[in-house]
């Protein structure tokens, strides 16, 4: 099986998509995520390489992986001016080529809500990072009403198939509580703002601990 998982529309669209995501917080989002990591780290997802900028001076080494071609060769441009190491690599979150207990932190950004199987990406997660590793989150999630809890439901049934296969309805928080993690903290909020109705809207950014 292949690493790479062909999305040509989406991978030309996101990268304008999340600039303006970045200019109405995103950015903030994303250094929030990083501070304070160091060692070793693996990204999972990387996309275009938005997280690069923000890793501190501790990250000793970055280990990217991203299986949509176009994303990847971009990532593999911003790794060129990332301020630490940077390996830019195909790969998927449900079969990670990383040794076991490996790694000394693992960033989700904006991935978990589109890989095929996220309970077994969650277990690859927590193999490859040491015992007290960090897993750094920055994810869609479910929402907490009934009512945005049912947009969610029925924007499935379109969302994936233009974003890549992203589901907004996923409790993504709640499965990494479940997965063998503790959480040492996260916060819940909508991001953009706005006022219109907008199913991907609920976020959570946070970190958990492998017990």
């Amino acid at each position: 099986m292949t690493d790479d998982l062909r999305h040509p529309i989406f991978a030309r669209l996101y990268p304008r998509l999340d600039a303006a995501s970045a200019k109405a917080g995103g950015d903030e989002h994303r250094a929030e995520l990083l501070d304070g990591a160091s060692g070793r780290v693996l990204e999972i997802g990387a996309g275009y390489g938005a997280n690069f900028p923000h890793y501190p001076e501790a990250v000793a080494e970055v280990v990217a992986l991203e299986p949509e071609p176009r994303l990847r060769a971009l990532a593999a441009e911003a790794a060129s001016r990332a301020p630490v190491p940077v390996t830019v690599r195909p790969g998927r979150a449900e079969d990670l080529d990383l040794d076991d207990a490996s790694v000394d932190v693992v960033v989700a950004s904006l991935v978990l809500c589109s890989v095929r199987d996220p309970i077994r990406a969650l277990a690859e997660i927590r193999r490859v990072l040491r015992p007290g590793g960090e897993l750094r989150y920055y994810e869609h999630v479910r929402g907490r009403t009934p009512g945005k809890i049912r947009f969610q439901r029925y924007a499935d049934l379109a969302w994936p198939l233009i974003a890549a296969g992203c589901r907004v309805s996923r409790p993504t928080d709640e499965w990494i509580a479940g997965s063998g993690f503790t959480v040492r903290g996260q916060r819940r909020f909508e991001f953009p703002p706005t006022a219109m109705p907008n199913p991907a809207s609920p976020h959570v950014l946070g970190i958990a601990v492998r017990d």
